[in-house]
């Protein structure tokens, strides 16, 4: 991950995404944050939305 996405990653979760060497480790913190943030209100729904497209922006998968 790139100093940017780290800290993009982090202002949005609340969490550093530390130790992130392979995309496996993404995906766990991804999974980890998510399940942090859960429910099934607007502003959950927008934030889960904010971290998909941000793990997407990241991965190049969107």
């Amino acid at each position: 991950m790139t100093p940017k996405e780290i800290e993009y990653f982090t202002r949005l979760t609340g969490f550093a995404p530390v130790g992130i060497k392979r995309l496996d480790d993404l995906h766990s913190y991804i999974k980890r944050c998510k399940r942090h943030y859960w429910g099934t209100s607007p502003d959950t729904v927008a934030l889960h939305q904010l971290i998909d497209d941000a793990l997407s922006r990241c991965t190049g998968s969107g």
